[in-house]
């Protein structure tokens, strides 16, 4: 389903031809915030399913309805087109990868899910699966609505080091955690590397380091909204709600290293985009 952009565009041009360089900013700014809304519409329909399900009454246990709902908005979005069907088997990916995550750390007692359902296994609701296919679908729509591009990126090295990130995240129950070494060796490997993105008709540039940062910091932000909604729970928010640690803001910026690397080899092997766009040419 390709999008109409021009009436929003002509808006944002009278502003920028009226208003001058703070015109230019504010176009610039609505620009990027409407593409990065655009990029997280799976993740905003994922919090959409968490607040509806807790206010309506269901007549199956709710993370069985998640699981449905989630399943039902994935075959929507492909049926739109708002997601190719590559894209989906690739989501779906990531689908498998945070099952397998959530399988071991849930049994490490690392956090729980506090209510019961048909759909779990290990202590773990299959419907988990998608807020890991949430963050998946963000870095693949991002790439595409943004025109992502990367100048200096170390696909070998990168990819060793986060592979290294994720099998830290299991091992640190048994041995030393390393993640602040690792942390410094991503910070080394994507030295002098750059994600170049559009914003209109000018292109920006970014540290790839510092787009982990700053996607793992509103990670940290979704998911104190998340545990909120019940989602899961930490052990220090069993019996009431509290603010996630702000040490998980650090071990989310390294775990998006592990979902950009997987999307950067995918994106290696071209394929079909649905006809989508954030601006029109």
């Amino acid at each position: 389903m390709a999008l109409d952009w021009r009436p929003l565009e002509a808006v944002l041009g009278r502003i920028e031809d009226s208003g001058g360089r703070p015109g230019v900013f504010a176009a610039q700014l609505v620009r990027f915030g409407w593409a990065q809304a655009w990029s997280c519409a799976f993740a905003v329909c994922v919090f959409a399913g968490l607040a509806l399900s807790m206010a309506v009454p269901l007549p199956v246990p709710r993370y069985d309805a998640l699981l449905v709902y989630m399943a039902a908005v994935t075959a929507v979005f492909w049926g739109l087109r708002l997601e190719t069907g590559r894209e989906v088997l690739a989501i779906l990916g990531f689908h498998v990868v945070g099952l397998v995550f959530e399988l071991f750390k849930v049994h490490m007692g690392s956090w729980a899910y506090p209510d019961q359902a048909y759909t779990m296994v290990g202590g773990v609701p299959l419907y988990s699966g998608f807020m890991y296919a949430a963050v998946g679908s963000y870095v693949v729509r991002s790439w595409r609505l943004m025109d992502l591009e990367l100048t200096g990126y170390r696909h070998a090295a990168t990819a060793v080091v986060a592979a290294a990130i994720y099998v830290n995240f299991l091992t640190h129950h048994w041995l030393p955690d390393a993640r602040v070494l690792l942390a410094a060796a991503m910070v080394a490997v994507t030295w002098g590397a750059w994600v170049y993105f559009r914003v209109g008709r000018a292109r920006y540039r970014m540290p790839l380091s510092l787009s982990f940062v700053l996607i793992g910091f509103f990670l940290w932000l979704a998911e104190n909204i998340s545990t909120l909604f019940n989602a899961w729970r930490y052990p220090d928010q069993v019996d009431a709600w509290a603010m996630v640690h702000p040490g998980k803001f650090g071990a989310w910026a390294l775990l998006v290293t592990v979902s950009f690397v997987l999307v950067a080899a995918w994106k290696e092997r071209p394929g079909p985009s649905p006809a989508e766009t954030v601006h029109p040419s």
